[in-house]
């Protein structure tokens, strides 16, 4: 008899972004003349840039010869890649982080969840509340969320952290001790951030706990503003206490190209039960070692030309396409008289949902009769009821289109 891993049934209903699909796709089939604009899910619209499919031509030409020819690469990303993360990403910011603490993979939403495999299950984890799905879900997978309270719609292992507007979006330190902490920021869903002194805080409290900070960066190419930090690593004593995921699907179009990558530094330490430590990078290589063939060389050297002067050029062309989309949505929403968060360092826009009705219904209210799709706050949490996701990453004629269809609109 083969047993399941009975966690997985734990798991509430299906994934947020297949339901969404599923009512956009009866609604569609139904009706079939409507046009429907989706400002859901975070996928972009713009075409890769030139000089990565420029790179990425030579790169398949190479592959073609003899002498150019690449089988297995190295699981942790080929050092050319690896450098000029390092050199653009880190330096250039006056931060100090090494080659061969860059794990190159195929996305941050890979990492992570496939990062709980090098931590206890008995970890406490804390989770920023409303919530990127893949930190919840995998945790429950893993065995670490104990069981689900229907009522109040949490896990009762998990230690939640509300970010709503009621705290100005910036997530309390837990009043118990915890050992895994999440912060995801420029936030998904909410579009808000944090600053200097707001992220000292937790670095400060996981030095004292011998907690690690598990810091999803993945929109930061997007920030504004000059007083927020695009790294942790920009925080003194962070580089102890936490391991940082960044992604090229946002910033250079990656989604289906697939390629991001993990920092860990070497002086970021688990214990054992013993209470020795353990580097966490040298168990997150031997991890990638045995589950990992690593990304292949034709997406890598596409990724490397992000860092061009060319391919540098080009990505903030897209990064201002998103941007000026937020603004749209912003500004319009405000105008039809919404509460809106978030659009200014994040080309995500959060607004609250008029009093009386559910962060859901508004969704099917807003499809039915605007014929425009976001995503529920709930679905990201139960301290998400009451809000709505909108993303810039749709056509600037698409966006435009949808808000002034919103601003239209009689909701009563």
């Amino acid at each position: 008899m083969s047993y399941i891993n009975e966690n997985f049934l734990k798991l509430q209903d299906s994934y947020l972004f297949s339901t969404i699909a599923k009512k956009v796709q009866k609604f569609t089939e139904e009706n079939p003349d409507k046009k429907v604009i989706k400002l859901g899910i975070g996928d972009v619209t713009r075409p890769i840039i030139p000089e990565c499919i420029k790179a990425m031509h030579k790169a398949v030409d190479e592959m073609g010869t003899q002498e150019g020819f690449r089988g297995y690469g190295p699981e942790q990303g080929y050092d050319f890649l690896r450098k000029a993360i390092v050199e653009n990403d880190y330096k250039k910011r006056g931060i100090n982080v090494e080659v061969d603490e860059i794990f190159i993979s195929d996305g941050a939403k890979c990492d992570c969840g496939n990062i709980v495999d090098i931590f206890a299950k008995n970890n406490r984890v804390a989770i920023t509340d409303p919530v990127y799905p893949v930190y919840i879900d995998t945790n429950v997978m893993s065995g670490r969320s104990g069981k689900f309270n229907k009522e109040k719609e949490i896990y009762e292992n998990i230690v939640y952290l509300p970010v709503t507007s009621e705290n100005n979006f910036k997530p309390e330190l837990p009043r118990e001790d915890v050992d895994l902490i999440y912060l995801c920021f420029p936030n998904n869903p909410t579009g808000t951030v944090l600053n200097k002194t707001d992220l000292k805080k937790w670095v400060n409290y996981a030095k004292e706990h011998r907690a690690v900070i598990l810091y999803d960066s993945a929109y930061e190419s997007f920030i504004g503003e000059k007083d927020v930090p695009h790294s942790i690593y920009e925080i003194d004593g962070a580089k102890d206490v936490a391991i940082e995921f960044r992604s090229f699907s946002k910033t250079a179009g990656f989604t289906g190209l697939r390629c991001g990558y993990v920092v860990i530094p070497k002086s970021v330490n688990g214990y054992t039960e013993k209470e020795e430590k353990v580097s966490l990078n040298k168990l997150w290589n031997r991890r990638t070692c045995t589950k990992f063939n690593g990304v292949s060389y034709v997406t890598q050297r596409a990724a490397e030309a992000i860092y061009t002067q060319e391919g540098q050029k080009q990505i903030k062309e897209n990064i201002r396409y998103y941007m000026e989309n937020a603004k749209i949505i912003k500004q319009g929403l405000e105008e039809a008289g919404f509460t809106v968060y978030g659009g200014i360092n994040s080309p995500y826009v959060w607004l609250k949902v008029p009093d009386g009705i559910s962060s859901w219904e508004f969704f099917d209210k807003l499809l039915q009769e605007v014929n425009v799709v976001g995503t529920p706050g709930s679905g990201f949490g139960p301290h998400g009821e009451g809000y709505f996701r909108l993303t810039a990453f749709g056509t600037y004629e698409n966006t435009k289109e949808a808000i002034e269809r919103i601003k239209n609109w009689n909701i009563r």
